[in-house]
């Protein structure tokens, strides 16, 4: 046991090194078992988090992120937290002014995480197969740049529907885009 978690710390920390050594803008760290996003990184990362643009944290025991990740990691365009444990985002999501793409499925969000509808440049969000019950339709067809939102396999409430030959969210019953409210994006 005990060996197994030596050669997951050694793998974090040789793909925080490749990135840091490399200049890359992107930090992999998908399928590292992590159950945090490790503090240390914050500081091996301090002169180049900047130039980070894509996280992946795919794939691990995610329960949380920080307020911390949020902050340091503001020039963000993707951020991948697919299959993790992740229930909610912090509020400093809003920092994220950058972040076009995030993928939030296959985790344990009860709740749409509404913070995303304040992101300007948000062009995809993918939250397939939560427990979402309610979207807030009316945010997401505010949002300037979105182009996607898929909820496949959530338990919508009654008054949505799923549509997946428009790839939006309509009124159950309204199944038609021409139906639905004016200039909505969202996808289901």
């Amino acid at each position: 046991m005990l060996k197994k978690m030596g050669e997951a710390v050694a793998r974090v920390a040789r793909k925080v090194n490749e990135t840091v050594e490399s200049g890359s803008d992107t930090l992999d760290l998908a399928e590292c078992k992590l159950v945090s996003f490790p503090i240390g990184i914050y500081k091996v990362l301090r002169n180049v988090s900047d130039q980070i643009h894509l996280i992946t944290l795919a794939n691990n025991e995610l329960k949380s992120l920080t307020s911390k990740f949020m902050t340091t990691f503001s020039q963000l365009r993707e951020l991948h937290l697919e299959g993790n444990f992740l229930h909610r985002l912090p509020t400093e999501v809003g920092s994220l002014q950058h972040l076009k793409v995030i993928d939030l499925s296959r985790n344990q969000f009860q709740d749409f995480p509404e913070q995303l509808t304040t992101l300007p440049s948000l062009e995809t969000i993918n939250l397939e197969e939560n427990e979402i019950v309610d979207v807030p339709v009316e945010k997401l067809a505010t949002m300037p740049a979105l182009r996607s939102v898929n909820l496949r396999s959530n338990p919508l409430n009654a008054e949505f529907s799923v549509d997946t030959t428009s790839l939006l969210v309509c009124g159950a019953e309204d199944r038609t885009r021409a139906a639905c409210m004016p200039g909505e994006r969202a996808t289901a």
